[in-house]
């Protein structure tokens, strides 16, 4: 019997990517069922019921919530296919280090930078780059963070890049300007079809912008 996956996600979520990009990388067949966060459904707070969060990940019934853990789940579960994370045990060490570095402090900042205004928002940008510095130096001339072998941190940070546009646009900076780096980076990583297939067009998350900030009681 086929194994039944199902991704409760959300198409904006830079977390849900994650998810979608590890199922990809392992060719997992899964149903994608897209959720309204200002109206949670009941399978949403049945499978996630501590923090009724997306993405939320259903396999065969069981549910696995947080996207860096799924993406561990995903890689363990599913051994055939690229290995998303090092066998090497210090190497993986790294990688959750870093997975867990962007965890706390890209999604930090990031908000301030669509939403925020003034000098809370010159705060959140200085602080953005100087986070994408700090994993630009990790990343060195490695053509991925892992080597030349796409994996763990890159599927942890890439989801961010379609939201670049936005950033860039409504706190009127260059991160390219910045971190020319992180940008070929993240070129590269569109190159393969696992991150093509699961981010949006940056163009449409710019647009979608005024209406989240509209929900959010931010206008």
């Amino acid at each position: 019997m086929a194994d039944e996956v199902i991704l409760l996600d959300y198409w904006p979520s830079a977390f849900g990517m994650r998810t979608r990009i590890a199922l990809e990388e392992k060719n997992i067949k899964f149903e994608h069922r897209e959720q309204d966060l200002f109206n949670k459904s009941q399978i949403l707070l049945e499978m996630n019921p501590v923090h009724k969060k997306i993405p939320v990940l259903i396999h065969n019934g069981k549910p696995v919530c947080e996207s860096l853990i799924q993406v561990e789940y995903i890689d363990e579960t599913w051994p055939g296919g690229n290995s998303l994370l090092p066998s090497d045990p210090y190497q993986r060490a790294q990688a959750k280090f870093w997975g867990d570095f962007i965890d706390k402090k890209v999604s930090g900042p990031t908000w301030v930078l669509w939403g925020g205004k003034g000098e809370e928002q010159e705060a959140g940008k200085k602080e953005f780059i100087e986070v994408l510095k700090t994993l630009e130096t990790e990343l060195g001339d490695k053509a991925y963070f892992g080597g030349e072998t796409f994996g763990y941190v890159d599927i942890a940070l890439i989801g961010f890049y379609c939201w670049f546009d936005a950033y860039e646009k409504f706190a009127n900076f260059s991160i390219e300007a910045e971190c020319p780096k992180v940008i070929a980076w993240a070129k590269r990583c569109l190159k393969r079809e696992s991150v093509a297939k699961s981010l949006p067009d940056p163009d449409k998350i710019t647009k979608y912008v005024p209406e989240l900030k509209k929900r959010l009681g931010m206008e």
